[in-house]
């Protein structure tokens, strides 16, 4: 189990809140067991928070979203769950499912994950998709446990996914991540025809991107947000070879 002075030095290290460093902690934990299942073996990781596990984005991120391939059973999705929660409470972690539930798209769970006196809420989120979803095996080196496997989507599919919620929903933490995916070369060459599209979304939106990134970013990349509507549009530009 971490311990407080980990999460302490880790916290000035990365430059973020401790519940950050918390919530990132109990992600791994809950990744690393439920990887371990094997119902599992069709569900593939995606959105804001793969890319922060699987490609290092700055953004600390919330939630945990997967797809799953074929209509999968939600039975057994739940039974993946229960045994992942048991093998966290034998680390310490204190976890109570506040909800579990079929949805017309899926499988929804939220877990209320305690330590330290602390709640740190996870809300999972498997997509069923009908099609060719295609998976990579990534092995995750971090900060806070020993390396693991996973199941992740294509670069590709991810990639496209995320800028199609951006296209949908538009909401702060999308446009920071497609900055990241721009910047860290992730973007398909057969996705770039989206960006000029982007471009006006952006010039357009009257989002607060300070507000609304900055307690999940390390101290030293909010000089990015200040006046992140220009540094993203300037990306855009550059990526299109403008």
């Amino acid at each position: 189990m971490i311990s407080l002075h980990t999460i302490a030095e880790l916290s000035q290290k990365l430059q973020t809140t401790s519940m950050n460093i918390l919530r990132e902690y109990v992600q791994h934990q809950f990744l690393s067991y439920f990887y371990q299942q094997p119902q599992t073996d069709k569900i593939f990781f995606k959105g804001g928070t793969a890319l922060r596990i699987v490609y290092q984005s700055p953004r600390f991120s919330e939630d945990l979203d997967f797809s799953a391939s074929g209509r999968q059973n939600t039975r057994g999705i739940e039974e993946a769950l229960l045994q992942t929660v048991k093998e966290m409470e034998r680390e310490a972690i204190a976890v109570r499912v506040k909800e579990s539930k079929e949805t017309s798209g899926g499988y929804l769970a939220i877990l209320v994950c305690t330590l330290f006196d602390q709640d740190v809420t996870i809300q999972l989120e498997v997509s069923q998709r009908v099609g060719n979803i295609r998976g990579d095996v990534a092995t995750i080196v971090n900060n806070f446990i020993p390396p693991y496997t996973l199941m992740t989507m294509t670069r590709q599919q991810l990639v496209a996914e995320k800028c199609k919620a951006l296209m949908t929903r538009g909401k702060a933490r999308d446009y920071y991540d497609l900055y990241f995916i721009l910047r860290a070369n992730l973007l398909p060459a057969g996705e770039k025809h989206m960006l000029r599209a982007v471009a006006t979304n952006v010039h357009a939106t009257q989002l607060n991107f300070e507000k609304e990134l900055g307690q999940f970013l390390p101290s030293s990349h909010r000089s990015v947000i200040r006046n992140f509507k220009h540094v993203l549009e300037a990306e855009i530009q550059r990526s299109l070879g403008v």
